[in-house]
């Protein structure tokens, strides 16, 4: 199964958060599963970081990477499909990251691994 995790999902895998559905855990550590984050969410962690919602144990520029690497996942950059495909979802969601995450998901063929019950009223495939 190919797996993209929403921006919150990795950082709860991070934090070992009890938020994290024992669902979600077992996909995670799959290792059939290849598990993918998309840039969309470096570029949030990066903007919540500096508005200063969200802090770090370290520099984002590192952070993300880090995580990536402690715990095999691979980067889905964002490509134009996907972010044209964008403008045809429903207005279900404001949040333009979710819109692009779940826009990815739709265009690869990917499982979004998401607690967010907005997200999965999408005609997207996401598991929690």
């Amino acid at each position: 199964m190919k797996l993209l995790l929403d921006t919150c999902t990795l950082l709860w895998i991070a934090i070992n958060s009890n938020e994290l559905s024992q669902r979600a855990r077992e996909l995670f550590v799959d290792p059939h599963n290849l598990v993918l984050l998309s840039v969309a969410s470096a570029w949030e962690i990066a903007v919540k970081n500096r508005l200063g919602k969200l802090p770090l144990p370290q520099p984002v520029e590192r952070f993300v990477p880090s995580l990536r690497t402690k715990y095999c996942v691979e980067s889905l950059p964002l490509d134009e499909e996907s972010a044209l495909h964008e403008a045809r979802l429903p207005p279900l969601h404001r949040d333009p990251f979710d819109r692009i995450l779940v826009s990815q998901a739709i265009v690869h063929g990917l499982v979004l691994l998401t607690p967010d019950s907005l997200i999965q009223q999408y005609p997207v495939r996401s598991t929690w």
